[in-house]
């Protein structure tokens, strides 16, 4: 390190505060939903080596800080040459960009920053825009299969050039997209937002010199880098491993596998994604490259930060973590896969890096969180005019997990992003809707002794005679987040359409959905796992939580073993000589569900780490046919709905003995590449 510490620590909080500062600005200029109340953006500051060296602590998406903008630069460098003052380069695409934008909704801008001629660092933005074309209004569609069909794709080009807007690719930007006025604000806020950057980096250097800004861009990073090794050498080395699920491939086949193994020594993490699944023909897989990207990794950002509270926040978090993401997987898929709601995978990693991570440190990290952030989209005509209005409802989550001596947060999951919810006035103003309801979910908090935080609930009417809505990022509506150190699962996601009439309909995952007038669509997110067994939970904790509306009387006793009745005020009290006959006997909860369970049953970890070693065994293009293959053989013998209806111990076995089966044949036909991976299953699942 060049400077001494109290400069270091000076200039440290200086640039943060710029970082913060040019967030500010966008949120008070931005033009949408997604910007100005949901604030899905966020702007740092990047150094010469691609890496952010100041990052905001409490404004925009925190998780981000991962981010490289190696590749978009060189990128740039490629097309344009030598960069220029006034300069600003665009880019969403996933590929060109080397993972720094994982969708195409995600617009982001990187401005070199100058001082007597060259380039000091760079003032990055990013922000998620309303519509960049694709088949679907709002571009996500968790049922695209390749990156073509989500709309349009920038590779790194010059929004402007030299200070003045580069119209034709503005053009390009407004002829493919239903909200182009609305695009063109929110990208102006942002470009606003980076200059606001350069002109406080220039009055840093006027006052600290350049060379103090250099310096302190490597001795930031570097003393992150340090300190965040020193808080992985403090967790017990060994190697742990854990998997979870996503529920399907965005509505249909079988469930998703993400499989983590990570190993701690001297002061490094290696998380090793081996055994995940093969990439799937839907839009939620990770485009990392294969490196310690910002979705694989932000759960161990999240604990070097916890246990170190004062650590920098910036790119150096990375520099102690190592990845192995197999090429073609779900976290590493190939070019041109659909990426669209990568978010979904994204917290399924999270709860697995929760899963590793709980096991080396029990008293440290919490049980699952909801497991799933669903941005409820409306798009609806334009009030003014032709066009669209495309705005997102409300960023719907769950709760987080409980953890040792502290309840989940309710209504609020910390595990990939911190966006916040829109106010209930603001969608009224802005949209056809009505907000019928919008609160805490009773009962769907996992049971614990430190319960989980509980899931959200919504419900709105359509007041416009039409209109679409979409829900994507649906998840957990078949397996529950987990509980942890006896602690139950949370209730899974619910869906439903309300229609005048008719009674209530389940409608599981959506892509678009078409609505009428008066229709109302209520949603209903999971709570978090709880921690420890629930029937040590106080009593009047689980009094309190009833009273709140949080817990019913019937999951009081069913779950905690509390016996709440009405006293002779009508006020809520605990009987204490029921409650302590209840709690004689300690049922254990079930800490997966049962439908994870029934799934194990069937589909056991060492069964699917050996289906995982013959499919990256073939060519990426029979990877995904042959995997349904083998368990279609397996599910042709049990309930159509399993793993949410049960089955019989005789029919899991006899569907794991057809697995097998299936397993052996696949195995055979690497010996043998011309035999016909069609004859895997000699009989599918019902439908």
């Amino acid at each position: 390190m060049k400077l001494d510490p109290i400069t270091l620590e000076i200039l440290g909080n200086k640039l943060t505060a710029i970082a913060e500062e040019m967030c500010l600005t966008l949120q008070r200029t931005g033009r949408t939903l997604y910007v100005k109340e949901t604030a899905d953006f966020c702007c740092a500051l990047v150094g010469l080596d691609g890496r952010f060296f100041a990052y905001p602590r409490a404004l925009g998406v925190s998780g981000f800080v991962g981010l490289d903008c190696t590749a978009t630069l060189a990128a740039a460098r490629e097309r344009y040459g030598d960069l220029e003052p006034g300069d600003v380069i665009l880019t969403n695409d996933p590929a060109r960009s080397g993972g720094l934008a994982t969708h195409l909704p995600d617009l982001h801008i990187l401005e070199p920053f100058f001082h007597d001629g060259e380039i000091v660092a760079y003032g990055w933005g990013f922000l998620h825009a309303s519509d960049v074309g694709g088949k679907v209004p709002s571009s996500i569609s968790p049922t695209n299969h390749e990156i073509y069909q989500e709309g349009l794709q920038i590779p790194p080009v010059k929004i402007m050039r030299a200070g003045e807007l580069n119209e034709d690719v503005a053009a390009l930007l407004r002829a493919n997209s239903r909200t182009p006025e609305a695009n063109m604000g929110d990208l102006r806020a942002m470009i606003g937002a980076v200059g606001t950057g350069r002109e406080r980096l220039r009055q840093t250097i006027a006052q600290h010199g350049v060379a103090a800004l250099l310096d302190v861009q490597r001795d930031l990073v570097e003393y992150a880098a340090r300190r965040g090794s020193a808080v992985l050498a403090k967790v017990p080395e060994g190697t742990y491993r854990f998997s979870d699920f996503l529920d399907d491939e965005a509505g249909s086949g079988a469930p998703v596998r993400i499989a983590l193994a990570v190993t701690l020594a001297d002061g490094r993490i290696h998380l090793d994604f081996t055994g995940s699944d093969p990439q799937v023909a839907a839009a939620i897989n990770i485009p990392s490259h294969g490196r310690p990207h910002a979705w694989l990794t932000l759960r161990v950002l999240a604990l070097m930060v916890t246990l170190d509270p004062g650590i920098p926040i910036n790119g150096g978090l990375l520099a102690p973590i190592d990845v192995t993401a197999p090429k073609g997987s779900l976290v590493n898929p190939l070019p041109n896969a659909a990426v669209g709601v990568r978010h979904a995978a994204a917290v399924r990693v999270n709860d697995a890096l929760n899963g590793v991570l709980g096991q080396a440190l029990p008293e440290t990290m919490p049980a699952a969180s909801g497991g799933t952030i669903i941005p409820v989209v409306i798009a609806e005509p334009a009030r003014h005019g032709g066009g669209q209005n495309v705005q997102v409802v409300e960023p719907m989550v769950g709760g987080t997990g409980g953890r040792a001596g502290f309840d989940g947060a309710d209504g609020r999951d910390s595990s990939i992003s911190n966006l916040s919810n829109n106010p209930v006035e603001t969608v009224e103003a802005e949209t056809e809707l009505e907000i019928v309801r919008y609160g805490l979910r009773e009962d769907s908090a996992g049971p614990g002794q430190w319960r989980g935080g509980s899931g959200q609930m919504l419900r709105f009417r359509i007041r416009g005679a039409q209109g679409h809505v979409l829900a994507r990022g649906m998840e957990r509506l078949t397996f529950r987040p987990w509980g942890s150190q006896g602690g139950g699962a949370g209730e899974p996601a619910r869906l439903e359409l309300h229609r005048a009439g008719e009674a209530p309909r389940s409608l599981g995952k959506i892509d678009m959905l078409a609505v009428a007038e008066n229709d109302e669509i209520a949603l209903y997110t999971p709570g978090g796992g709880g921690w420890g067994h629930p029937f040590d939970r106080e009593p009047e904790a689980v009094l309190a939580d009833v009273r709140r509306g949080l817990v019913s009387r019937d999951a009081a006793r069913r779950d905690y073993g509390v016996a709440v009745i009405a006293d002779a005020s009508g006020r809520a009290s605990v009987d204490d000589a029921e409650t302590e006959a209840l709690r004689r006997d300690r049922p254990t909860p079930s800490a997966l569900g049962t439908e994870r369970e029934r799934w194990d049953a069937v589909f056991s970890p060492a069964r699917l780490d050996r289906l995982h070693h013959a499919l990256f065994a073939l060519p990426a293009v029979q990877r995904r046919t042959s995997r349904q293959a083998v368990l279609d053989a397996a599910l042709a013998e049990l309930p159509s709905a399993f793993p949410r209806e049960g089955a019989i111990d005789d029919a899991l076995a006899h569907a794991a003995s057809r697995f097998d089966a299936a397993l052996i044949s696949l195995e055979a036909t690497l010996a043998n590449p011309a035999a016909d991976l069609g004859d895997l299953s000699t009989s599918t699942r019902s439908s």
